[in-house]
């Protein structure tokens, strides 16, 4: 079994159940000896959970927006991906530049080029060389239909979850539009499955890349 550091992030529209998921991958990288930190975006330190309370709750244009997240993005590598990789744990995130893409870019419409230029800087590293971007990235696919009728009466909704359906539309061809610019980085699950059969398919995917028995 691996022992660097390994990075994985997990992907979906607001109802698709890859919250759900995560703790039974920790446990399982657990079993076999491995650290982990479960962290989560936006958010993951306290400023960054500051800035998350903000980008869900008050209104502002998308811009802004985008500029609170990745200034939290920053915070959170730097403070606690950045390190915990180094010491060879495996990072769980909740979401990460995937989701800017998809909620800022393809739910907001908000232009994809200035994204990009975001996600360099706050990405890049010193060397030049390539981004950090998570070694594998699960995307939980379903309908916004499905997630919509999953997240009704659910819980007192932020200002994403309360968007329409037709936003959610264009946040799943965001997801759709990330997949395949990075096809090897994503393994994309049917989250319409039952509970039972998403996580033997997320375990599927640990195991055939060897880092899960």
């Amino acid at each position: 079994m691996a022992t660097t550091g390994l990075f994985i992030s997990f992907e979906g529209i607001d109802g698709a159940g890859k919250s759900t998921h995560i703790d039974a991958l920790a446990e399982a990288f657990r079993m076999t000896g491995r650290t982990v930190t479960l962290t989560r975006e936006p958010g993951g330190t306290p400023l960054a959970e500051k800035l998350r309370a903000m980008v869900l709750n008050d209104a502002m244009d998308p811009l802004t927006e985008s500029l609170l997240i990745f200034a939290g993005r920053r915070d959170h590598l730097v403070n606690i991906i950045t390190p915990a990789l180094a010491r060879g744990e495996v990072v769980l995130c909740d979401r990460f530049t995937d989701a800017t893409f998809a909620y800022q870019g393809g739910g907001r419409g908000f232009d994809l080029p200035t994204l990009q230029t975001l996600e360099q800087w706050v990405q890049g590293t010193e060397s030049g060389a390539a981004l950090i971007q998570p070694e594998l990235t699960v995307w939980f696919d379903l309908s916004p239909e499905e997630a919509a009728r999953r997240l009704a009466g659910a819980r007192l909704p932020d200002k994403f979850e309360a968007q329409p359906v037709e936003f959610f539309r264009r946040v799943a061809q965001g997801y759709a539009d990330r997949q395949k610019s990075a096809p090897r980085r994503f393994a994309r699950i049917d989250a319409s499955q039952s509970r039972e059969a998403v996580w033997a398919d997320v375990r599927h995917v640990f195991v055939a890349k060897g880092w899960l028995p």
